[in-house]
């Protein structure tokens, strides 16, 4: 089997877990950046097996420059879709902070209060 055989290359952005929705930038996120170890991550993406993580670790390692510059424009397109998303929130993103700024200036009057 052939190392390429462990993912369904979709586009250049998007390469998943071959038989999940997983994307390998979401492992290799977990790897990379928050330090997680192979079992650990098998354990967060209940579709990924043990040897799917594996594989994707070595591809990764084999493929770095490539396969790094994949992640890195994966990481900055998600901030910049999230900046985008707080300056523009949604009514309903809008109406859940108000609520959560309501919620939190109670409790402060019933701690004051007590």
């Amino acid at each position: 089997m052939k190392l390429e055989d462990y993912f369904d290359f979709l586009s250049p952005e998007d390469i998943r877990v071959k038989g999940t929705r997983i994307g390998i930038e979401h492992i290799l996120y977990e790897y990379i950046h928050c330090g997680k170890d192979p079992e650990a991550i098998a354990q967060q993406f209940h579709t990924v097996t043990l040897a799917q993580v594996y594989a994707t670790i070595l591809y990764y390692l084999e493929n770095r420059e490539t396969v790094g510059k994949y992640v890195g424009d994966w990481l900055e397109y998600c901030l910049k879709a999230e900046a985008e998303y707080d300056q523009n929130p949604s009514p309903f993103a809008i109406k859940l902070r108000q609520l959560k700024a309501e919620k939190a200036a109670e409790k402060r009057v019933e701690q004051l209060q007590a």
